[in-house]
């Protein structure tokens, strides 16, 4: 008997938030115990944001459907629906949705997304 060399993610862990945020852990710490890389899909409302933060890993995100604001070290960016970016470790950032849609989104980080590396700023 051989073992499988694929998983299906059915049951993404849906990560408790209190902005709301919607995120689905595919592939992570949490959702299947990697550490080399996270995938999650994620919904920001209209006029969500994060406080600044520097996280320890890269982050490539991909704008499903809406718009999403990046202040990275003071330059703002917009993406728009079907634009991705990669941003890299030890940046200085801040996430937004200041639209009036949701944004609906895939986050990769390698490696994976861990809590206590991101290192975020007190308002």
């Amino acid at each position: 008997m051989s073992s499988k060399k694929y998983t299906i993610q059915k049951s993404p862990f849906i990560v408790p938030t209190n902005d709301g945020k919607h995120i689905e852990e595919h592939f992570g710490l949490i959702a299947g115990g990697s550490s080399q890389l996270s995938i999650a899909r994620m919904i920001a409302p209209p006029g969500w944001s994060e406080p600044f933060q520097t996280p320890d890993f890269d982050e490539y995100t991909y704008i499903i459907s809406g718009k999403k604001q990046f202040n990275i070290d003071g330059e703002i960016i917009i993406l728009k629906t079907g634009e991705s970016i990669k941003i890299e470790k030890k940046v200085r950032i801040q996430y937004s949705n200041p639209f009036n849609e949701p944004c609906h989104y895939i986050s990769i980080c390698t490696p994976a997304f861990d809590v206590h590396k991101v290192h975020r700023e007190t308002i």
